[in-house]
């Protein structure tokens, strides 16, 4: 790959913001990587990197996990994460890819100028939020926008917030890792990112935890929401070009 510094710096950042965010760092990774891999690859590499990403994390915020939000938000999102990447096989990667940027930008002025939405915390809403995420997350290779904005209607803390989105994450991105394997989207020349990408995702969910405790969160939301915004359209306007 060219520019293989300038990839994993990136990669670095979008795990850290990833996890100071609590989206975590597929949001950003995805249209990062794009500039340097077809968009297949970043479907399957994207996928494996979460793997290793959300075990950080799990290690690194094992204070607790909210069983319920287990439950009724992860069985969904598996669920429903294995239909939308089994749906990425019979469409369009630059479809899926102006997708991509049109979720972005859709979903950063959403947060940006709602930036006091709630959601009632109910088991309905909780399944609601695994079902839509998990689909995205297949379709388009991020759903944790959507799975966030859940988990904050059930007022979790930092570590239990983090610990359990990260092992809905675990159940979404080992399911759809299979399915990509299936589809040919993970590519044998691609594989020696893996051991890097962990490596970055130690450093950066540690860095991300360190943030987070001297950073206001709410800011650095509003921070993120603006880089998710200006991804989304220079993701959009590379497609155009």
């Amino acid at each position: 790959m060219d520019n293989l510094f300038l990839f994993l710096t990136l990669a670095l950042i979008a795990e850290i913001a990833g996890t100071v965010g609590g989206f975590g760092s597929s949001l950003f990774f995805v249209p990062i990587a794009t500039y340097f891999l077809d968009f297949e690859s970043v479907l399957g590499i994207t996928a494996l990197f979460h793997v290793s990403s959300n075990l950080t994390k799990i290690a690194f915020f094992r204070k607790g996990i909210n069983t319920m939000l287990l439950i009724y938000l992860g069985i969904p999102a598996v669920l429903f994460v294995v239909l939308g990447a089994w749906l990425t096989k019979y469409i369009n990667s630059h479809t899926l890819e102006v997708a991509l940027s049109v979720f972005l930008m859709i979903t950063s002025i959403f947060f940006l100028w709602f930036n006091d939405v709630t959601i009632n915390p109910t088991k309905i809403n909780a399944i609601s939020g695994g079902t839509l995420s998990g689909f995205i997350a297949g379709i388009v290779g991020t759903g944790g926008a959507i799975r966030a904005l859940v988990f904050s209607a059930f007022q979790l803390n930092t570590n239990v917030f983090i610990a359990t989105s990260a092992v809905v994450d675990l159940g979404i991105d080992a399911s759809r890792s299979i399915v990509y394997w299936q589809n040919g989207f993970v590519h044998q020349h691609d594989l020696y990112l893996i051991p890097l990408l962990l490596v970055i995702s130690i450093i950066g969910t540690y860095a991300g935890k360190i943030i987070l405790q001297h950073v206001s969160e709410k800011q650095f939301k509003k921070i993120v929401l603006i880089l998710i915004l200006l991804t989304g359209i220079f993701t959009l306007y590379k497609l155009i070009q």
